[in-house]
């Protein structure tokens, strides 16, 4: 199974609204394929205009690493210098923190990852978690 456009389109809609319904700050988020490819990415008003950068870094780093954000901050805590060097590896291209969510089929196959931005890392990878059952898929944080 693949991750679809409109797929990522319903993953987008529902974090989006779930942040807005717990009050969050104005997310962004982005959906990327399993070759760390955007498929789409969604701003709410009000959210810095940075934030796709970091939305796509957490999820890259998911998608590359096999693991979510809040695996990838473990790491970091433990094996700084490891994390350090597989950021050099893909050209600073990763932010290990939660929000950076791995999308698996209902096999368990990696088939893309979220990011998530705009408020607590916490509350960015809840919104991404959202999405992503919403559209029928298995989150890993």
């Amino acid at each position: 199974m693949t991750l679809t456009l409109s797929a990522a389109r319903r993953i987008i809609s529902v974090a989006l609204a779930h942040g807005a319904e717990h009050g969050m700050k104005p997310l962004s988020v982005v959906v990327l394929d399993a070759g760390g490819h955007p498929l789409a990415f969604e701003r709410a008003d009000g959210a810095s205009p940075g934030r796709f950068e970091i939305a796509r870094a957490k999820a890259y780093g998911a998608v590359m690493l096999g693991m979510g954000g809040a695996a990838q901050m473990a790491r970091a805590e433990t094996q700084g210098f490891f994390m350090a060097a597989v950021n050099g590896v893909f050209g600073g291209k990763v932010l290990p923190v939660p929000g950076g969510v791995l999308v698996r089929d209902a096999v368990g196959a990696v088939i893309g990852a979220v990011g998530v931005t705009g408020d607590t890392s916490d509350n960015d990878a809840a919104a991404a978690l959202a999405g992503i059952a919403a559209a029928g898929f298995v989150g890993e944080a």
